[in-house]
């Protein structure tokens, strides 16, 4: 994978969660936390794997597991249970866990786990990127905003896509430059700007959506 691997970890105490975000970090990947199962809809297009404990606001993992299959059946998942119940092991490998850890186990267990799993899934690249009414057609590079084709230059293409990538993180202008222009990239930060300008009238004409947010002095956050 080019791009760093988000991670989501549902159900896990705060001295735990905190250790694993920690670990995670160290070794390169984002960690999202989840608000609301029932939210989870809208973040998983953009979640590269799932880590599940066994239980979540009351809620039995084997559970959330299989709600998470019934909105989307590709993403990785990693179910850690709390014993080595053989019926448990089988139920989550039924329902759809891409594999199954008891605990107690090691971080760094984990972590070469999730390396394993993610070298897996995405050794062929995602083909769409998907956020609210926006879908990148990543292979034939074609934006539909609400189904409906939009004209995009490469650049502006290039530009929604990282936003995406990088959904409700504020990024700086001299990052986006480097990032998106790369070598390329001109010196003056009005750049972004007007090429920020030109993207959003075509993907919201009307200026009703609210893609975008600009944090004046800094740069701009894709919500």
């Amino acid at each position: 994978m080019n791009s760093i691997a988000k991670i989501m970890i549902i159900g896990e105490d705060e001295a735990l969660l905190t250790i694993k975000q920690l670990h995670l970090l160290k070794e390169g990947f984002e960690v999202i936390e989840l608000d609301s199962i029932y939210k989870i809809e809208n973040d998983l297009p953009n979640i590269n794997l799932i880590i599940i404990n066994s239980g979540y606001q009351g809620m039995d993992g084997l559970d959330i597991l299989e709600y998470i299959r019934q909105k989307d059946f590709s993403i990785p998942i990693i179910f850690l249970g709390n014993n080595d119940s053989q019926q448990e092991i089988e139920k989550a490998f039924s329902i759809g866990a891409d594999d199954y850890l008891s605990k107690p186990f090691g971080i760094v267990e984990l972590v070469c786990r999730i390396k394993a799993i993610l070298k897996r899934s995405y050794g062929i690249k995602k083909e769409r990127l998907t956020n609210r009414d926006i879908t990148l057609d990543l292979n034939q590079r074609v934006c539909y905003v609400n189904e409906e084709e939009v004209d995009l230059t490469k650049l502006e293409f290039d530009l929604l896509n990282f936003f995406i990538e990088h959904k409700n993180r504020i990024l700086e202008r001299e990052y986006i430059l480097s990032e998106v222009w790369g070598d390329e990239a001109e010196t003056k930060k009005r750049t972004v700007n007007v090429r920020m300008n030109r993207l959003i009238k075509k993907i919201d004409p009307n200026n009703t959506k609210a893609y975008f947010t600009a944090i004046r002095g800094i740069g701009y956050r894709f919500d």
